[in-house]
């Protein structure tokens, strides 16, 4: 079933937006993320901290499950389908990764930001805790790629995807033109 024209281009607006937000607030974070990687500051480091649980919590967080959801509605909405292209199993797998990864990386900053705003934690033990450099930037790697699949939209259908296309190439189509069934009692 796909969605009318009006109501796909409203859904895809939504996609695009949130999609757009994930990936510039990860881009905000990763800023946030090299500063508390290479700054010696004790304020640099305490206030990168509790900014990237902030922006992790109230922006990343929520766009990329909105992410994930709209882009759901996109793939049963349209032409497209959910398991008919692999393009679109592979974002959806690659989505889903990104959003486990993210909600498991949420942790680890939370617990890095009580540790920042602790009032008792000293510059060293401030400029001893880690970064998470390595997975915002494979997350915005992930992203990317996520996004060249669905603006390329490489070819391969799988086999249910073929499977339905050889069905609704049989199904009769019924035109305006053409009589409506005879039934004999």
């Amino acid at each position: 079933m796909t969605m009318p024209p009006a109501l796909r281009r409203f859904a895809l607006t939504v996609h695009l937006i949130v999609s757009v937000g994930w990936i510039g607030a990860l881009a905000a974070y990763l800023a946030l993320d090299l500063a508390v990687t290479t700054s010696q500051s004790h304020g640099t480091l305490r206030a990168g901290y509790l900014a990237m649980e902030l922006i992790t919590l109230q922006v990343i967080v929520p766009l990329a499950v909105a992410s994930l959801l709209t882009g759901l509605v996109m793939a049963l909405g349209t032409k497209w389908g959910l398991f008919r292209h692999y393009w679109v199993i592979i974002s959806l797998l690659l989505t889903v990764f990104a959003v486990l990864v993210l909600l498991s990386e949420a942790r680890v900053v939370s617990a890095l930001a009580a540790v920042a705003g602790d009032p008792g934690t000293s510059p060293d033990d401030l400029r001893a805790l880690p970064g998470t450099l390595v997975h915002s930037m494979g997350g915005l790697v992930v992203l990317f790629v996520v996004t060249v699949l669905n603006i390329y939209k490489p070819r391969g259908m799988t086999r249910y995807g073929q499977r339905r296309l050889r069905e609704q190439r049989r199904a009769p189509t019924r035109t305006e033109d053409s009589d409506p069934p005879v039934h004999v009692s």
